[in-house]
């Protein structure tokens, strides 16, 4: 079974470019998040996290009330869709060397997803993960026919994994594929 970004997601917390990181500091605390989505209208353009408070506040001892969140925020942001699976945003946040996501869908901010979400969703995944996505990588020096590992299509481990069109697929997966 492949589970999906929108069914672990956490609630989109927002800040608007004009807050200060006073504000922020207090949102934070209020939703105990360590991170909020910067957004202009309804479009995310930023992420600031409790990190970018210590080092580009704190650590420089400026005062948060006069420190603005466009100063601060990560930008741009890498998102994922609220469809794809959470190996894709395991991948991402790997790729990225980050450990959030916010999640769109059609453009718009619906959630975020933490790499602590995924581990909180299923801790035995966090291992599964990491193994999907290492044979991802790895599929270009492959040139077996057949190998072991989790089918790329229903996340199932097999002994007798074959690719095809670039994915690792079981029988029963490569079957469906043909029909």
């Amino acid at each position: 079974m492949v589970l999906k970004v929108k069914e672990i997601m956490q609630k989109p917390i927002t800040v608007g470019l004009g807050q200060n990181a006073r504000a922020v500091g207090e949102t934070m605390k209020k939703n105990r998040r360590y991170s909020l989505i910067a957004v202009k209208g309804t479009n995310p353009v930023g992420i600031i996290t409790d990190s970018d408070l210590i080092k580009q506040v704190v650590a420089r001892n400026k005062k948060p009330s006069s420190v603005k969140v466009a100063s601060i925020m990560s930008s741009p942001i890498v998102t994922i869709e609220s469809d794809e699976d959470v190996i894709e945003a395991a991948r991402k946040m790997k790729k990225n060397n980050i450990k959030r996501l916010p999640v769109v869908k059609a453009g718009r901010i619906v959630g975020m997803i933490e790499l602590s979400d995924v581990a909180r969703a299923s801790p035995e995944m966090m291992d599964l993960l990491e193994y999907k996505i290492k044979m991802r990588d790895m599929q270009t020096e492959i040139t077996e026919s057949k190998t072991s590992g989790i089918c790329d299509s229903c996340g199932d481990y097999f002994e007798d994994l074959e690719n095809a069109n670039g994915k690792w697929l079981c029988e029963n997966c490569r079957d469906e594929l043909e029909e």
